[in-house]
Formats: structure tokens, C-alpha cells, sequence
């Protein structure tokens, strides 16, 4: 039982891949919103340790979290639906903000 739920998890998985990578394609700005994302985690997890330390700096709470952590993915996933729209021939690339037509030689 253990090896099939194995196989199936990983066949799932599999297929999920390949969703996801069609989807990364037609999202171009997901890397900048995810970048966004980990910024505004890190700026909360100061200011939990300072609300820690100090009790008149203020806590984000978790539902404010998730607002901006939706609101975030929401504005980056309308945007790069804008412009795959607009150029049909825009890519989005996982970790790369630029576009590879730009790329300077090395």
C-alpha cells in the first residue's frame, strides 16, 4: 500500500509539474511577485523580533499577511496576463526578471 501511494504521489506530481511549467510561461512577472513576497515575509519576521523586544513596534497580523500575500500574487498574475495579451511572444522565466531577447553578451 505504502509503494502505490508512492507512485501514485509521485505520478501527481509529475503531471503538476508540467502544469506548472506550461503556467510559468504565461505568468512572465511571477518571479517578481514571489521576490516581493519573500521581501514582505522578511520585513514581518523583523518586526516580529521587535515587537519581541520593544512592545510599541507593531505586529503584522496573519489575516493583514494574507491579504497582502494574495493581493500580491493577484496584481502579478493580472499583470503578466496583460502582457502575455499584448506581446504573445513574452516568456516568463523561473528566476529571471529580464527579458533573454536583452541579454547582454558575456
Amino acid at each position: 500500500m505504502v509503494f502505490a501511494a508512492n507512485a501514485f504521489a509521485l505520478l501527481g506530481l509529475r503531471a503538476l509539474y508540467f502544469l506548472i511549467k506550461n503556467l510559468v510561461n504565461k505568468l512572465i512577472y511571477l518571479s517578481l511577485g514571489l521576490s516581493f513576497i519573500l521581501i514582505f515575509i522578511g520585513a514581518k519576521l523583523i518586526l516580529v523580533w521587535a515587537h519581541e523586544e520593544w512592545e510599541n513596534i507593531p505586529k503584522i497580523s496573519t489575516n493583514t499577511s494574507l491579504a497582502v500575500i494574495g493581493l500580491i500574487l493577484l496584481v502579478s498574475t493580472v499583470a503578466s496576463l496583460i502582457k502575455s495579451k499584448k506581446d504573445p511572444t513574452a516568456r516568463g522565466h523561473a528566476g529571471r526578471m529580464s527579458d533573454p531577447k536583452n541579454k547582454r553578451p558575456d
